[in-house]
C-alpha cells in the first residue's frame, strides 16, 4: 500500500480547566486528555509507514490566556505515540473562581485544544 501524505485525517477537540492556581499547562493537558480520551483510531496502523504508530503525526493547537506559560513537552507527553507538535496560542478564558485567594490563585483557566492526527 502506498503511504501518501494524509494530514489531517482526524480532528478532535477538547476543553480543560485549572480551577485554582492559574496553571496554563495543567489546563492544556486536561484539554488534550479530554480530546484523546474519546478518540479511537484502530485503522491508523494501516496508514502510517511500516504500520508503526510512532510515525503518526499529531499537531496540537491549544488556546490559553497566557500561551507563553505552556510547557509544550508536558502537553506532548499526554500522547501515547506519534510525533507530537504543540502550538500554544492566545485564547481560552480566565475568570474569577470565587475563592478570593489572591493574585495568581483566584481565577480559573479554561483551555481549548484541537488535535489534528494524520500521516
Amino acid at each position: 500500500m502506498s503511504h501518501q501524505h494524509l494530514f489531517p485525517l482526524f480532528l478532535e477537540m477538547g476543553m480543560g480547566v485549572d480551577l485554582l492556581g492559574e496553571d496554563m499547562t495543567k489546563a492544556a493537558q486536561r484539554a488534550v486528555r479530554e480530546a484523546i480520551n474519546r478518540t479511537s483510531l484502530p485503522g491508523i496502523g494501516h496508514l502510517v509507514p511500516d504500520g508503526d504508530r510512532a510515525h503518526m503525526r499529531v499537531d496540537v493547537t491549544v488556546a490559553v490566556p497566557r500561551p507563553d506559560e505552556v510547557d509544550r513537552d508536558a502537553v506532548a507527553a499526554e500522547f501515547p505515540y506519534g510525533t507530537v507538535t504543540v502550538h500554544p496560542v492566545e485564547g481560552g478564558m480566565r475568570t474569577p473562581n470565587g475563592t478570593d485567594y489572591g493574585p495568581g490563585r483566584d481565577h480559573l483557566i479554561v483551555a481549548v485544544a484541537v488535535v489534528a492526527v494524520g500521516t
